[in-house]
């Protein structure tokens, strides 16, 4: 590995940017680094749109949840006005953390002096200031966070100068569009703590390659990617994708009884398979035609990675008798296949962890983990 001080220099990752066939993967410092971590932190997490959670989680005013991201914690709440809104989660008179877990409040008091906080984050109350010299309340509200959604879907950015959400997703928006996003609802939430890289995990979710291999006892039994008849379609926005054409849901093991297809699929091209894209740098969606999953992927460090599973169906599934029956096909196929993945990815860290472990060649089966490999380097590289 080069000395820090050499390590974001472009020429050593010159073979990365050929063409697919003919590129070398990362090297394997890239996810080992804590150099390379911190600044990934810097110039990526702190400064693009990175999802947090589910408007269900905070479907009341006062309801609020809290999380550490990159290590920054925040909480996300919603307003007397139902408004939702996101706060550096410190108190800003000495610093004690505000909120923990979830729950609902009318105010925000700190726990370590009583600084009293409106769900708007304007200080209300701050025992014993009065003698502190030109001390203005209004001064010192919460430090906001800029926060906003899309279909359901919470995101945050730390850069206040950034462009909205919407400019960052681009086209997927209207891609999406027919699954009705809006209408879908969160009926279970799964956190795992992952032994891995954040990108070796995200790479593996946007490669085919590995299906045959890994989930050969399940998806490889009715949508292998020698049957599937995956590709890829050019973005306009922040993301990759794919599509999978097949027959039956993604999101099913073979023969399991499931939901009928989305009503508002019938009749085009997305009731006959999957559309997979992966909002850079972290966010993934398995959108099939019964229903929606989603990977909430928050890095810990250069090998940890904590990563939430969410399973999205329509409102109308939920008001039928037999839901908690049949979810359960669902719930049992995620929960192996993501096993399976987990397995796989933290196998991946233990190997890259050598100092033996040399730059590997793409398959043609791995374009998108060529193109997400380029875009981590466009942004974390010193200019050429």
């Amino acid at each position: 590995m080069p000395a820090e001080a050499d390590l974001f220099n472009p020429r050593h990752y010159a073979a990365v940017r050929r063409p697919l066939l003919d590129a070398e993967t990362l090297p394997a410092w890239c996810y080992t680094s804590p150099a390379f971590y911190r600044r990934e932190v810097e110039r990526i997490f702190m400064k693009v749109w990175n999802f947090v959670g589910s408007v269900h989680q905070i479907p009341n005013s006062g309801d609020y949840f809290t999380l550490t991201f990159v290590g920054v914690p925040l909480v996300i709440l919603r307003d007397a006005s139902g408004t939702i809104r996101a706060f550096a989660n410190s108190c800003r008179h000495r610093g004690s953390e505000l909120l923990s877990g979830s729950g609902s409040c009318k105010l925000i008091v700190c726990p370590y002096h009583s600084w009293t906080y409106e769900l708007d984050g304007a200080l209300r109350g701050a025992p014993e200031m009065d003698k502190t010299h030109d001390f203005d309340k209004s001064k010192h509200g919460l430090v906001p966070i800029k926060v906003d959604t899309w279909g359901g879907f919470l995101f945050i950015n730390f850069d206040a100068a950034s462009a909205p959400l919407q400019h960052y997703l681009g086209d997927l928006t209207a891609k999406l569009a027919p699954y009705n996003l809006d209408d879908m609802v969160c009926t279970r939430r799964r956190v795992y703590d992952m032994a891995c890289n954040w990108k070796l995990f995200v790479e593996n979710a946007k490669e085919s390659y590995h299906i045959s291999t890994v989930h050969r006892a399940t998806i490889d039994k009715y949508a292998s990617a020698k049957s599937a008849g995956y590709w890829v379609e050019e973005p306009k926005g922040e993301y990759v994708i794919t599509f999978a054409q097949h027959e039956g849901s993604m999101a099913l093991l073979k023969d399991a009884p499931g939901f009928p297809t989305i009503e508002s699929l019938q009749g085009r091209r997305e009731a006959n398979g999957t559309y997979a894209p992966l909002v850079y740098p972290s966010t993934y969606l398995g959108c099939t035609i019964d229903c929606i999953w989603y990977l909430e992927m928050h890095p810990l460090g250069p090998d940890r990675t904590r990563m939430i599973h969410g399973a999205l169906f329509p409102r109308s599934r939920l008001a039928r008798a037999d839901f908690d029956d049949i979810a359960k096909n669902y719930y049992q196929r995620w929960d192996l296949t993501l096993e399976e993945d987990i397995v796989a990815s933290e196998r991946q860290q233990k190997g890259v962890d050598s100092p033996f472990c040399p730059a590997g060649r793409f398959s043609h089966r791995e374009p998108l983990v060529h193109e997400i490999d380029k875009w981590t380097l466009d942004r974390v590289l010193d200019p050429a």
